[in-house]
């Protein structure tokens, strides 16, 4: 009985066990059940509030399109227009363009205006901006501006879109412009051999311009001579040149207002040709004609004078018959033959007188 009683109350407390880890594999099932069941309620709550949120961002998205609309159907013409883009300038030369892209509304001409600001409205005029008059109300996308950049300092400038009374906000160059920075060129150049003489030809860039010339026989560069053209209206005169040797030329522009040059153009060379200058031939001629001019004058001025003479002033011309050869000197007046003395006083009588009487004794 001792040793039966210990192996039952074993077995008893196995049942017991047993019956335990049921229960508790029961609970744990139960509660997973219950887990995923608060998970899956979890998840529809989410997949809930983001279709409501996503419902509600839509019918917001409607509201403020029809009142967006409705906004612009009420502004009508005070609708903002885009500003223009890609503003750039373009100096060549001292000759500066400001471009920008241009400004698409259907069925409407857009027009521009441009304003530019100086050092001196930035600093001294509160900012100020001043309008480009050649390129207000304007529908080109391009301005010149060379006239109104009269300085070398920094400028701003700025572009603006108009339709009636629709405007754009203002579309402002990127960085500052100054005229220090424009690109030049060097002058389009004609070497010109006139006989002996080396001439060279420049083209008018402006009053702003002037020109470095080099001019040398070639072979020999170490010996460059240089001339400083300040203005270009004719043909200049550079040297005198040998017979046979090649003479070479090259130029270059130069702004005293930016203190800057250009490259050289491409080094032009000709050479002497033999015979008269043509200059010196037309100098030759032109003295000709005025040494002849000088001595057929008077002798044209006294023969139209005379001919001005006997055509208005006539000059009357006797007969033959009429001529007296020797007209006589004294005519003794006496009285009728009765008179014993006679009158011994002598008249001396002109020739016209005489004539008349002989005239008259004729008659």
């Amino acid at each position: 009985m001792a040793v039966s009683v210990p192996h039952l109350q074993i077995g008893v407390s196995q049942n017991q066990l047993l019956l335990l880890s049921f229960s508790t594999v029961k609970m744990r099932r139960d509660f997973a059940f219950g887990r995923l069941n608060a998970m899956g309620l979890l998840f529809e709550m989410r997949i809930c509030h983001i279709l409501s949120k996503m419902l509600l961002n839509l019918i917001c998205f409607f509201l403020c399109t029809l009142i967006a609309s409705n906004f612009t159907g009420i502004l009508g013409e005070d609708a903002l227009l885009p500003a223009p883009q890609n503003i750039s300038i373009l100096s060549t030369n001292m000759k500066h363009f400001l471009s920008w892209s241009p400004v698409i509304v259907q069925g409407e001409t857009v027009r521009y205006s441009v304003e530019f600001q100086g050092e001196y409205e930035r600093d001294y005029a509160d900012e100020s901006w001043i309008p480009i008059c050649e390129c207000s109300l304007t529908t080109a996308t391009v301005c010149n501006i060379t006239e109104d950049i009269s300085a070398t300092v920094a400028y701003n400038l700025r572009v603006r879109a108009d339709i009636g009374t629709r405007r754009s906000e203002w579309g402002t160059l990127k960085g500052f412009f100054n005229r220090i920075t424009t690109s030049l060129t060097p002058p389009l150049m004609k070497v010109i051999a006139d006989g002996y003489h080396l001439l060279v030809e420049l083209e008018d860039m402006g009053p702003a311009f002037q020109f470095c010339v080099l001019y040398w026989k070639k072979g020999q560069e170490s010996r460059m001579q240089q001339k400083m053209v300040k203005e270009v209206s004719s043909v200049v005169h550079l040297d005198t040149m040998e017979e046979g040797p090649d003479y070479c030329v090259k130029a270059q522009t130069y702004v005293e207002a930016i203190n800057r040059s250009s490259s050289f153009s491409q080094i032009q060379c000709v050479r002497a040709q033999g015979g008269t200058s043509m200059w010196l031939v037309t100098a030759l001629l032109i003295s000709a004609g005025f040494a002849m001019a000088a001595l057929t004058l008077p002798f044209v001025t006294w023969k139209t004078s005379k001919i001005l003479q006997y055509s208005c002033c006539p000059v009357a011309v006797l007969p033959d018959t009429l001529k007296v050869s020797e007209p006589p000197t004294q005519v003794i007046l006496c009285g009728s033959e009765e008179d014993v003395q006679c009158d011994l006083m002598v008249h001396v009588i002109p020739s016209e007188e005489v004539l008349q009487l002989r005239i008259q004794e004729t008659l």
